[in-house]
């Protein structure tokens, strides 16, 4: 659980006093990397004594495993009740952002949670976009949920998830004011911290890039490349005809662009199955299953600098994640979905 040792590191600096961005915890080396604000959070952390926090978390992110679960049948339109819902749980643990997620300690499932929560509230619901903004004040890569609202129309949403958002730097900077400037103005850009951008850690687009241009820094090769994908993505999710395909297509977007998604970033698995099998697409869905419990990217050498001198045939092995994601762009371009027909009676029924 080294995530989760990063994560107590925080909270200690935040009720110590201590250098927010100057340390590094475990054999990696790693450092805080999060707005102040997900630091504020992560202080009840340090109430626990370590083995018992680990124990926290991994009960914790079990249950928000279920919760993940429960919100993605409801994105499905396909509400799944206890006897069911206790297996998918069981089953989804072996998807393998899932379970790197828990063997992290990572906060993956909970920001997950908290869109879908958000996004699949009715229309109009009093503070809707509120938890998405709070969601993005923890990880900034949430706030592409807020550009897709803006592209739907969804502007009061939009603007209260803005809101909820502002809140979170305000706080930030109103009780840690000297770390807030320093990640505002500089923390912010340096990527580097986070990690190496080409390792097959690293899921995203720039990764994927990286690994088969055999460089560690693509620059250009991978920039304009994730400007077009993320102009296509958000205009295929916003054009999308179904809510759960706009969900799920901003979801994939943003693991697309962002400069690193490690593979636990990719929880999105667990919605996606659940809409593929509730649109019978059994065959789709097994596949989609397949790739994500596969762990392809741990089998290939990539200790040291291996990762960046992997031969072509391997690449798609080092890279299923971003290659899925672009798939799934290609194929909302290609065939658009037309509304599920139980969806369509369901609604005429509640109208009625």
């Amino acid at each position: 659980m080294a995530d989760l040792l990063v994560y107590r590191a925080e909270g200690a600096a935040v009720s110590h006093g201590g250098d927010l961005y100057g340390f590094t915890v475990t054999e990696w080396r790693l450092p805080a990397t999060y707005p102040p604000f997900a630091a504020i959070l992560f202080v009840p952390a340090t109430w626990l004594p370590l083995p018992a926090l680990k124990a926290a978390f991994l009960a914790g992110n079990a249950l928000l495993l279920a919760v993940l679960v429960a919100l993605s049948a409801r994105l499905a339109s396909r509400p799944l009740p206890l006897p069911l819902l206790c297996p998918c749980t069981a089953l989804a643990l072996w998807l393998e952002p899932v379970f790197q997620t828990l063997l992290f300690g990572q906060i993956n499932l909970a920001l997950a949670c908290l869109v879908l929560w958000d996004l699949t509230r009715p229309p109009g619901t009093r503070t809707k976009g509120l938890a998405l903004g709070l969601a993005t004040g923890i990880k900034l890569t949430p706030a592409v949920f807020v550009v897709h609202l803006l592209l739907r129309g969804d502007r009061r949403e939009a603007a209260t998830a803005a809101a909820g958002f502002t809140a979170t730097v305000l706080l930030g900077a109103l009780l840690l004011p000297s770390a807030s400037a320093e990640f505002w103005t500089g923390r912010l850009y340096e990527t580097g911290r986070v990690g190496k951008a080409w390792i097959v850690d690293n899921q995203s687009l720039q990764g994927l890039i990286a690994r088969a241009l055999h460089d560690p820094a693509p620059g250009f090769a991978w920039l304009l490349p994730a400007v077009a994908v993320a102009a296509a993505g958000l205009c295929l999710a916003a054009r999308a005809r179904q809510d759960s395909h706009g969900i799920l297509l901003t979801a994939f977007t943003a693991l697309l662009i962002s400069p690193i998604s490690w593979s636990h970033h990719w929880v999105w698995c667990v919605p996606l199955l659940a809409v593929l099998l509730a649109e019978g697409r059994i065959r789709l869905a097994a596949l989609t299953a397949a790739l994500f419990t596969a762990r392809t990217l741990w089998l290939l050498p990539h200790e040291g600098a291996r990762d960046l001198h992997l031969p072509w045939w391997q690449q798609p092995l080092a890279s299923p994640y971003p290659l899925l994601g672009l798939a799934l762009l290609a194929g909302a371009a290609l065939f658009p979905a037309q509304p599920v027909p139980s969806a369509r009676i369901s609604s005429a029924s509640t109208i009625r």
